[in-house]
């Protein structure tokens, strides 16, 4: 596109530049049929932006304030800037049809839903839509796939915000990596698992477990699980049931808590959806707080995790693997293949002669939470300035971003100072832990950066401006969430 503006203020300009005008015209490259778009023109004019118009496709429309107008074409052709009904400069679009532009994210679902990997059901929406954007051709095939990586893939990870939840993701990671190998999460766990004397109460303290293990949903998992698993055997609890508790207390309660590695996806997912709405700029951290409410799943997923636990109820197949292991100490189903050298990875396992105190997980996560609370309050008086400032305003008006990137950092600082003072680790496994836990990120963090390609090609093809045009008068606001 800054090419393309270039081009235009070089070529198309060139006759006007004796008079002292100068105007930039920019176009995006790809639009929808009949779907509005914006042209900005850059105007340097003793006259001002009512000598100016935009003529497309016979039809004209005036300049905004902002010097934007936002236009529809019919088919693919040019938009002419006009002075004073003159044309001055012009530049080429081209136009597809509106429905092409829904098909990368339906492409990129379809394939995920169908073949359950996300990693490639997004390069190909990626792909495709880098495709649309450029044209249909073996041409455009090609740089499309070249373009993913190095126009998509770049675009999404230099922005700062984007890097700030990348670098605050990765050290969350590598906490978690610390406290576990200091053998401060088996503190945790040591403390409750104790309570676990019968195969009602087996199922609570696993339900319990998973939420004392809130921070990460990977840690979750492999910590309770694996603490577990040789409890719930031992009660008899079916391997099914283990893993319905682990499963829907891990993610659950990492999206809704405080402070978890997911809050930088979500905040981040947030912040670019507040961007689009005009007159809406609070912190996207309190949009997520004020969010945490209307977190229907994870809220009802934890509830019936508890109500089954106290009940001692089970329903569809869950109840027939409770009864087998009840009565014929079948754990595993018959037939199921279980990988448990897999399941018993030693990278994070605390060693066995040192002392396993909860209090070095409690105090890194202490801080990790109170420095976030400190640093979004410090930084919304900073930007307010002087005065008596409601809660509500102060946090809205943080720097959220900052906050959890600092706060994981003095999180990871936190967990190896816990570490060295007590002599559990050198600074060798330390620093090993650390990377351990980050690797258990990256995963994460691939999915991550590839959803916000996607994100930005459906705004190449103006996804959302087609569905607000197909959709926009005939949808109740209120279905929109339901439908989400």
């Amino acid at each position: 596109m800054l090419k393309r503006s270039l081009l235009v203020l070089c070529v198309g300009l060139v006759p006007l530049a004796a008079s002292g005008q100068v105007v930039e015209l920019d176009v995006p490259g790809t639009v929808l049929k009949d779907v509005p778009f914006p042209v900005t023109v850059a105007i340097d004019d003793t006259l001002g932006l009512a000598a100016y118009q935009v003529e497309v496709a016979g039809q004209r429309f005036a300049l905004a304030e902002d010097s934007t107008a936002s236009v529809t074409a019919p088919a693919s052709g040019e938009v002419v800037v006009l002075r004073q009904g003159s044309p001055v400069t012009r530049a080429p679009f081209r136009a597809i049809p509106g429905w092409l532009s829904i098909l990368p994210p339906l492409v990129a679902i379809g394939i995920a839903l169908v073949y359950k990997r996300v990693i490639p059901a997004l390069f190909a929406g990626i792909w495709l839509g880098a495709m649309l954007s450029i044209g249909f051709s073996f041409a455009g095939l090609w740089q499309g796939l070249l373009d993913t990586v190095h126009v998509h893939v770049m675009t999404a990870i230099t922005d700062s915000e984007r890097a700030s939840i990348i670098i605050f993701t990765l050290m969350i990671g590598g906490m978690v990596g610390i406290i576990q190998k200091n053998g401060g999460t088996q503190g945790i766990v040591n403390a409750i698992v104790r309570f676990a004397s019968t195969p009602r109460k087996g199922q609570r303290v696993a339900a319990f477990l998973g939420l004392a293990i809130f921070f990460d949903d990977y840690a979750n998992t492999l910590v309770v699980g694996n603490t577990m698993r040789p409890v719930t055997d031992r009660l008899r609890i079916s391997r099914e049931k283990l893993a319905y508790l682990v499963d829907s207390t891990a993610a659950p309660v990492a999206c809704i808590a405080f402070v978890t590695t997911w809050i930088g996806y979500e905040v981040g997912l947030i912040g670019e959806a507040i961007e689009t709405i005009d007159g809406f700029d609070p912190s996207a951290y309190s949009v997520f707080l004020s969010s945490i409410p209307y977190s229907f799943y994870p809220i009802l997923a934890i509830f019936f995790v508890f109500l089954v636990a106290g009940m001692g109820r089970d329903f569809g197949p869950m109840l027939q693997a409770e009864v087998r292991a009840r009565t014929r100490g079948e754990v595993f189903r018959p037939g199921s293949k279980i990988d448990e050298a897999a399941m018993d990875s030693t990278a994070l396992r605390p060693p066995a002669d040192k002392p396993h105190r909860a209090i070095n997980a409690l105090v890194p996560i202490g801080v990790l939470v109170g420095s976030v609370l400190v640093f979004l309050y410090t930084t919304g008086v900073d930007k307010l300035g002087p005065g008596d400032h409601s809660l509500q305003d102060i946090i809205g008006e943080s720097d959220s971003y900052s906050s959890l990137l600092w706060s994981s950092l003095l999180g990871v600082l936190a967990a190896a100072a816990m570490t060295i003072s007590q002599r559990l680790l050198d600074l060798d496994q330390i620093v090993e832990s650390w990377y351990e836990g980050l690797k258990g990120m990256l995963f994460a963090m691939i999915i991550l950066i590839m959803a916000w390609s996607l994100s930005s090609i459906t705004e190449i093809l103006f996804t959302a401006e087609y569905l607000t045009t197909v959709l926009g008068t005939a949808l109740h606001p209120g279905v929109v969430p339901m439908l989400v």
